[in-house]
Order: structure tokens, then C-alpha cells, then sequence
């Protein structure tokens, strides 16, 4: 049986534990397993046990080790299909349906769907724009307002600070090169010319960028093209619009108030890196539309030299450097 097509097909290809194994393997190492502990390729599989054994160091390994999956209890068999429906649910999957679907408790699911969303990161070097292509700029809030929380969120909320705007909602500015990819950041407010630094860093100079009147972005045209499109006067003025990025802002609202309902501000990250995941992935590097198996191939790629544990989750300790 060759590579699934649809959610089914995956649930049966990956019923079997070598078979997710191997497709674990052929993801991470394309030219054949590696010891982590020395990089050495020569190795013995001891297939009892589901594991190679290092020829060098002697050191015993198994696929999960180094990835997102390691020290896990609960088997491929049902991490793999719950990758494959959070990467093609275009709203997302909610713990609760990972618990019902692959029949593990609900706390387990939504450790598991974080972890998960730790693999979808991906912090590319490569800045937006430098080819002619606009740039637009944007930001939106995340939450409820505080008018209408039960008064211990609210102080709760108000003691964090960090994450909440001025409208008591969490701040998220985005950057879509128009008809590319989109970057985002969760941002503490919008003071101080936040906005404008966080365009320097992420784009390229000398680009045409795009953005509504907000005044955190008037000094933009010292080192860009900055053009304004006045939401009071339209959305569209010739080709000066922010529509793409506000096309990704419906996107990710109906995940968050569709499907998960409640996200807190402390992970808020992390549902919109899930969300840019599925946004920048649609296509392919030549326009063409990317299948589910494709995009879940691509996802299985990146879930090595990443780690997130429960205590880090849970805000018990300091996540670590490879988040």
C-alpha cells in the first residue's frame, strides 16, 4: 500500500506499528538511520524490540528518540493519524475529538496536539518581500473582551499583563507576502513602534508594504514603500488593500472560536503557528494545490530536534531552546 490519500486510508496504513516506524524513519532519516547520540550510520535493528543498536557506541535508539514522540506511552498508531487531522482540518481538531477518535483520555489529547503544534514552528531566516511582490501588514485581537469576564479571570488576566492589548485581548500582528507565505507574532501591545520594528526585522527593505492607517506604522517610509488603504474611505484603493492578511485573521478566529473556544494567552502562540502552518502550505513552491498526504509528509518532516514536556506546557518550568 503506497502513501494514504484521505484520513480512512491513514487510519488503516498506520493500524500497524512497523509501518509507522518506518514511515517515521524514511521522514527523518532520508538516507537511512542514525545513531543521535554519535551520528553514526552503521547499526544493528533489533526488530523484537523495534529499535537499532549503534555499531559504534553500542547506544540502543528507537525513532521516537529526539522527536517530538519521545518518551511517550501512547504508540504511533494513534500519534500519526492525529497529526494527519490536525494539519488537514482547515479549523483545527480539538482535544476532545482526538480523545473520542483515537480513544485516549482528553488531557492526553491536548498534550498531544501540543506537541504537535511544536513541530508545525517553523522560524524561517528568510525575510518577506525583496522580489516586487506587496507586503501587507496587520494585526488583530484574540479574545474575549473584559467587560464580559467573571471578575478572578479579569484580575488574573490584568496581573499577567504581557499578552493583552488595549481592549483587554491579546495582541497578534501578521506579515503576508501577497500570494506567498505568512509570518505572525504574538505581540505584548502595540506601543512604542512595535509594529513598525517587528516589519524591519521580518521584511525585506526597499519593499512595498501595505497597511491600514494605524499609526504604528508611519514611519515605514524610511527604508520601504509604504502605501496606506484608510478602512474609513474602503479596503481597496488600485492595488492597495490588506485583504490577504485579513483573509488569514477569519481563518484563524474560526479555529479559535469555532473549535477550540477557550485559548488561553499563554498558548495563543501556538494555535497561530498551527493555523500559519495549514495558511502557508495550501500550495506548493509552484502554485499547484497540495494534498493532505503531501502537507502530512511535510508536517512528519519537522518533528525532529524538538521537545516539549508537560511541565514545560504547563508553564511549570522554562521551555526549552529547541522550542
Amino acid at each position: 500500500m503506497g502513501t494514504p490519500k484521505t484520513l480512512q486510508r491513514a487510519v488503516q496504513h498506520f493500524s500497524d506499528e512497523q509501518v509507522c516506524i518506518d514511515a517515521v524513519a524514511k521522514m527523518r532519516w532520508p538516507n537511512g538511520p542514525e545513531c543521535p547520540a554519535c551520528g553514526h550510520k552503521e547499526h544493528y535493528y533489533l526488530k523484537t524490540q523495534k529499535r537499532w543498536k549503534c555499531k559504534e557506541c553500542y547506544k540502543q535508539f528507537t525513532v521516537k528518540l529526539g522527536t517530538i514522540f519521545e518518551d511517550s506511552p501512547i504508540p504511533l498508531q494513534k500519534w500519526l493519524p492525529a497529526l494527519w487531522m490536525l494539519v488537514n482540518c482547515r479549523n483545527g481538531v480539538s482535544s476532545y475529538e482526538i480523545a473520542r477518535d483515537l480513544g485516549v483520555s482528553q488531557k492526553a489529547g491536548w498534550f498531544m496536539l501540543q506537541r504537535l503544534r511544536l513541530a508545525l514552528q517553523n522560524k524561517s531566516l528568510t525575510k518577506l518581500g525583496g522580489n516586487g511582490t506587496p507586503v501587507e501588514a496587520d494585526e488583530t485581537f484574540i479574545g474575549g473582551k473584559a467587560r464580559f469576564m467573571h471578575r478572578e479571570r479579569r484580575e488574573r488576566m490584568s496581573r499577567n499583563g504581557g499578552l493583552q492589548g488595549g481592549s483587554g485581548k491579546a495582541v497578534v500582528m501578521g506579515m503576508l507576502e501577497r500570494g506567498g507565505r505568512v509570518v505572525t507574532a504574538v505581540i505584548p501591545h502595540r506601543k512604542h513602534n512595535i509594529t513598525e520594528n517587528i516589519v524591519r526585522e521580518l521584511v525585506e527593505p526597499g519593499t512595498e508594504v501595505h497597511t491600514d492607517e494605524f499609526q504604528g506604522y508611519y514611519k515605514l517610509s524610511d527604508g520601504y514603500i509604504h502605501k496606506v488603504i484608510n478602512h474609513l474611505e474602503g479596503y481597496v484603493k488600485e492595488n492597495v488593500h490588506t485583504n490577504g492578511i485579513e483573509n488569514f485573521w477569519s481563518c484563524l478566529k474560526r479555529g479559535l472560536n469555532g473549535t477550540y473556544i477557550a485559548v488561553e494567552p499563554f498558548h495563543l502562540f501556538r494555535y497561530v503557528d498551527e493555523q500559519a502552518f495549514r495558511f502557508n502550505h495550501r500550495k506548493d513552491a509552484n502554485g499547484r494545490k497540495l494534498d493532505d498526504a503531501a502537507r502530512f509528509e511535510l508536517a512528519l518532516s519537522q518533528i525532529a530536534g524538538k521537545r516539549l514536556t508537560f511541565a514545560e506546557v504547563t508553564g511549570k518550568v522554562g521551555e526549552s531552546e529547541a522550542f
